[in-house]
């Protein structure tokens, strides 16, 4: 059996999700992972040369651990399509001393709340971040462009970087030095959707 290793999927900033989970049940959205903490932390190697050029490698906790690789993606109307592999793992603490091991170290820590729904060939997810919430829609580009239209968030703001890229833009803006995107240290930060923007 082939697998396919490609991720195509739009990310939307949208500050109610609670509004969004409404729509999600109207249109008959299936909820297929209730609400769960995750942790997740990035790496790259000791001449920090991945980073810059894309390639993600993460160690993800929530009700289980995986192991993912990703090259950088390319973008089409506010919607990326990248390679991505990712393996489960048995144990989050052996799986870093094997990262460590061949020449890895954390890069980023972030943590999000993450609320998992299955609609018209899709995977939707309500992600609850430190410093804001966002929609990713991941599916073929066909499915994605319907339910953007079946969930009517057309006129959100789309972001073609990944969390970790808007966390840079954010630090920037704000001139935050702390190095993880914890909810913890965003605790006292207010960031609005400008800050996002390069």
């Amino acid at each position: 059996m082939s697998q396919n290793y490609n991720e195509t999927e739009v990310k939307l900033y949208m500050p109610d999700l609670a509004a969004i989970q409404q729509r999600l049940e109207v249109v008959g959205a299936v909820l297929t992972a209730p609400r769960v903490y995750e942790r997740n932390v990035r790496y790259d190697n000791k001449e920090r040369t991945m980073t810059p050029h894309g390639m993600v490698v993460r160690l993800r906790e929530d009700t289980r651990v995986r192991l993912t690789y990703k090259d950088d993606g390319r973008v089409e109307n506010g919607i990326t399509s990248r390679f991505e592999a990712e393996v489960e793992v048995s144990d989050f603490a052996a799986m870093e001393t094997i990262l460590a091991k061949l020449g890895y170290t954390p890069y980023l820590t972030y943590e999000k709340y993450r609320t998992t729904y299955e609609l018209d060939g899709t995977e939707v997810v309500l992600d609850e971040m430190p410093y804001g919430n966002f929609i990713e829609i991941e599916g073929d580009r066909d499915s994605i462009g319907r339910v953007i239209d079946m969930l009517e968030v057309g006129d959100a703001r789309r972001y073609e970087g990944s969390y970790s890229t808007l966390f840079g833009r954010v630090k920037q803006k704000l001139g935050l030095k702390f190095n993880d995107l914890t909810f913890a240290n965003f605790q006292k930060v207010t960031v609005s959707a400008e800050d996002f923007e390069t």
